[in-house]
């Protein structure tokens, strides 16, 4: 059964999006079987692996609305081992009409444990808000990554966020673990992003990813293509940054190449 990982912060712009779509990537590039999952109504995720949202038929609010079969809405991508679970902009209406649904928080727990022995690894790309839909996300998942850019105001409402986390932990899901905290938009020019580096690590300590995204040309212009970094230059400081960070994730949940037979792959 496949791990799942939720991409989470309700703080809009801190790198959620490109980070779901290129750890997936990466974890896929490594030879691991892995699905996106588009859990936003801005559905960037989907645009940004290559898929046009407006001409897709079956998307994730169907499976989470009308009961679809997620095997219905998968696509397959450009890129080996990885699929896709698209959004739609009808996402955005989605936490009305399942309000009054019984197990309302449960929908996409069961809706991934129809596809969970598919994967090695899903990964829930969630919207900028702690709604329904992001609840849904951390109740169907076994961690959560949670982005935080090297800015000014890079801890405000972490504690929010960390708060949510401890609900869903104690009422719906209590096997829900941080698999970690990842510093994004890193500038090593700036002294900013350093001190902010710092404060957090100070903070939350072994909950840091050792990995930290730097800011990079190529991470930005990829999505404008329709794939990931990976895909766009694979030699790239971000492409790099992004298979560190899936490297980094699967020695910490005991996953090797050599102990997996997979086959590992060499990026300079």
């Amino acid at each position: 059964m496949g791990k799942i990982i939720s991409i989470a912060n309700q703080k809009g712009g801190v790198g959620k999006t490109t980070t779901s779509i290129n750890l997936a990537a990466s974890l896929a590039v490594l030879e691991y079987k892995t699905l996106l999952v588009d859990a936003d109504p801005q559905a960037n995720s989907t645009s940004g692996i290559g898929f046009d949202p407006r001409t897709i038929k079956t998307s994730i609010y169907e499976c989470l609305v009308n009961n679809a079969s997620p095997r219905d809405a998968i696509q397959a991508t450009e890129t080996p081992n990885l699929d896709l679970l698209p959004a739609h902009i009808d996402l955005v209406g989605a936490e009305i009409e399942m309000i009054n649904l019984d197990d309302r928080e449960f929908k996409m727990k069961r809706i991934l444990e129809e596809v969970a022995d598919d994967y090695d690894f899903i990964i829930i790309d969630c919207s900028p808000s702690l709604g329904l839909i992001t609840i849904n996300a951390l109740t169907a998942s076994d961690s959560v990554i949670i982005p935080v850019q090297c800015e000014y105001f890079a801890l405000e409402g972490l504690g929010k966020l960390l708060n949510t986390i401890k609900i869903v932990q104690n009422r719906l899901n209590t096997k829900l673990e941080i698999e970690g905290i990842l510093l994004t938009m890193y500038d090593v020019r700036l002294r900013l992003s350093n001190q902010v580096v710092e404060e957090v690590r100070t903070h939350f300590d072994d909950l840091v990813f050792d990995t930290i995204i730097q800011r990079n040309t190529r991470l930005s212009e990829a999505p404008s293509f329709g794939i990931s970094v990976i895909m766009h230059d694979a030699s790239c400081r971000g492409a790099v940054n992004y298979l560190n960070l899936a490297r980094e994730i699967l020695q910490k949940n005991g996953l090797t190449q050599e102990d997996q037979g997979h086959k590992e792959i060499s990026v300079k």
